[in-house]
């Protein structure tokens, strides 16, 4: 994945002050990552693939001629095949390979529900805006006092349930 074409934040920020250019850019978004995520996906098959093959040659190569693999007074076994299929370099260095590949795929289907979630976000922006929601200006919110109030209310009715379990307590 070419990380430099992608700027995630950026992609996923909205602009509330500018919704017809969010909205256009939106569709454009969601194919660049969700192509940039089939790639990512078909690349992954690509090197299980290539892996089976890697695992293939190898149990092949070991049971043709274990001495080059193992040395003399070695007994050949399934697990002593497996382990030498996994620790070989070319084996290793492939499936660090795919462990990063899976990484990206993780991350771009991240960012396509991600952009599936700035849609519905945009859509009721949008929605708002028809209200004249963002309209004109009125008295403006004290969104500190708004949080003590509720965290007043909150502790005062965790207050009496309290009271009312340790009464009923007491009876029982």
């Amino acid at each position: 994945m070419d990380k430099d074409k992608f700027n995630f934040e950026e992609d996923i920020s909205i602009d509330p002050d500018a919704l017809d250019v969010e909205w256009l850019r939106q569709s454009n978004l969601f194919i660049k990552y969700s192509e940039a995520l089939s790639r990512e996906r078909k690349y992954l098959d690509k090197c299980k693939d290539k892996l089976d093959v890697i695992r293939s040659a190898l149990d092949l190569a070991i049971r043709k001629d274990p001495l080059r693999y193992f040395g003399r007074d070695f007994k050949l076994t399934e697990n002593a095949i497996q382990s030498m299929i996994v620790t070989s370099s070319e084996y290793k260095e492939l499936q660090g390979d795919i462990l990063e590949i899976k990484y990206n795929v993780d991350v771009l289907g991240a960012a396509v529900r991600s952009l599936e979630q700035k849609k519905d976000s945009l859509e009721n922006l949008v929605k708002l805006l028809g209200m004249q929601y963002f309209s004109s200006p009125k008295e403006p919110r004290n969104f500190e006092y708004d949080k003590t109030i509720k965290q007043k209310a909150t502790r005062s009715e965790i207050a009496k349930a309290m009271s009312s379990d340790s009464k009923e307590r007491r009876r029982g």
